[in-house]
């Protein structure tokens, strides 16, 4: 059996976790409490991302089960029009967590349809903090703050159309 075919048979995930795990020996047989302070600091690092991945997997159970295609379509879809990019800007502020814990769920919503521009909008739109106004408009005054976020809701949607345009429009699932 030759190397490639013995990879291929082992998979680019299991290949992945075999190199990290062998890594983890290599570093305990030279520095064995440099070890354990690195699996200690991953092992926080996964507390820590924890609630947030568990959010995004319940949203992504929830759509699932309550959103099948025609229904993403109608919200997220082609025809889905101001309710769907007014859905898109305020999920988009209201996210919270790491970024990349919403593209599992944005992929599948994409799956079922969501237009681009509306998952551009979405992502563009995270830029929006609601919880750090207060200290934006403490530094920088109420006119600052609000043209700002106001030009940043504003461009989301611009981005949006900019992005589907580029992309290329969605098919439609459905018919």
């Amino acid at each position: 059996m030759s190397l490639r075919t013995l990879l291929a048979k082992i998979g680019s995930t299991r290949l992945f976790l075999l190199i990290v795990l062998l890594i983890y020996l290599i570093v305990g047989a030279v520095n064995l409490a440099l070890m354990w302070e690195s699996l200690l600091n991953f092992f926080q690092l996964v507390l820590k991302i924890l609630p947030v991945l568990v959010l995004v997997f319940g949203l992504m159970f929830l759509s699932n089960l309550f959103l099948d295609a025609r229904k993403a379509l109608k919200y997220l879809g082609k025809k889905s029009g101001v309710r769907g990019w007014a859905l898109a800007i305020i999920t988009g502020i209201l996210s919270t967590g790491p970024i990349y814990m919403w593209y599992p769920l944005l992929a599948d919503l994409k799956e079922k349809g969501m237009r681009a521009s509306l998952i551009a909008t979405f992502l563009y739109n995270r830029a929006v903090k609601i919880p750090l106004m207060p200290v934006m408009i403490y530094y920088f005054g109420w006119k600052f703050t609000l043209v700002l976020t106001f030009y940043m809701i504003m461009f989301s949607v611009i981005n949006g159309f900019v992005v589907e345009r580029i992309v290329g429009e969605n098919k439609e699932v459905l018919k």
